[in-house]
């Protein structure tokens, strides 16, 4: 059976590594991979990739999904903000989807509620947004923090960044069996 992933990235300034791994990964395993943001048209990674995104986040459908992997990147506040990115990383844990978060991205998980007393990871850098590191915002939200490359916590994957990228996409793909 085919297996279907939606993969979010920020409509700009998403990582290109981060999302070029595991999506050519994902296609070349035989998924069916469609692509969410806050906006539709083309979406430009920081470092000049440019993605057609498939619909917004209002057109994602949880339930039409075997996974849902968010992608890191300096554009990850732009995706935080919006309580449509939330609620889908919400509605992932609930439906017991598979649900992966790369870089920065592990800070939308954790503000969605889902990290409570989950072991993750995320990049270890300043978060303007919360006035401090992102393992700190982390652990605001209740998250046990690993400090390791890729941390694996029931069917929640998390990534601290670009060379994690392929292992990200691994693991992934386990858990969809």
């Amino acid at each position: 059976m085919e297996k279907k992933i939606a993969m979010i990235i920020a409509h700009q300034d998403f990582q290109d590594v981060e999302f070029g791994t595991p999506y050519k990964f994902f296609i070349d395993k035989g998924a069916k991979v469609d692509v969410f943001s806050n906006k539709n048209g083309t979406a430009t990674g920081a470092f000049g990739l440019e993605v057609e995104v498939n619909g917004t986040l209002d057109q994602l459908k949880v339930d039409s999904y075997d996974a849902i992997v968010f992608i890191g990147g300096s554009g990850t506040p732009s995706l935080r903000k919006e309580p449509r990115a939330l609620e889908i990383a919400q509605e992932a844990v609930k439906k017991g989807k598979i649900l992966g978060a790369i870089c920065w991205s592990p800070t939308i998980l954790a503000k969605a509620g889902v990290l409570n007393g989950i072991n993750a990871t995320v990049w270890l850098g300043n978060d303007p947004e919360y006035g401090m590191t992102t393992n700190m915002v982390l652990a605001k939200y209740g998250a046990n923090y690993a400090g390791k490359e890729i941390m694996v916590d029931g069917r929640i994957v998390t990534a601290n960044g670009p060379p994690a990228a392929e292992k990200y996409a691994k693991a992934i793909w386990e858990l969809l069996g």
